[in-house]
C-alpha cells in the first residue's frame, strides 16, 4: 500500500513542470546554505556551551582552594 517508484517519477515529472529545474535549483541551493548556516550554529553553541562549562570549573576549583585556605588558617 505505499508509494511505487512509478508514482514517485510521476510526482517528480509534475514537480519540474510546476515549478522549472531553475527554481528548484535555487530552492536545493538555499535549502543546503540554509542547513550549512545551523549546524554552524549548533557547534558554536556548542563550543560556547563547553567554554563556559570549563570556566565553572575552574572557577569552582578556585573556589574550594580558597575554603580550604582559610580553614588551614
Amino acid at each position: 500500500m505505499g508509494i511505487s517508484v512509478w508514482q514517485l517519477l510521476i510526482l517528480l515529472a509534475v514537480v519540474i513542470l510546476i515549478f522549472g529545474t531553475k527554481k528548484l535549483k535555487n530552492v536545493g541551493g538555499d535549502l543546503g546554505s540554509a542547513i550549512k548556516s545551523f549546524k554552524s550554529a549548533i557547534k558554536t553553541s556548542d563550543d560556547a556551551a563547553s567554554q563556559d562549562k570549563v570556566e565553572q570549573a575552574s572557577d569552582n576549583a578556585a573556589k574550594s582552594e580558597s575554603v580550604k585556605k582559610e580553614d588551614n588558617v
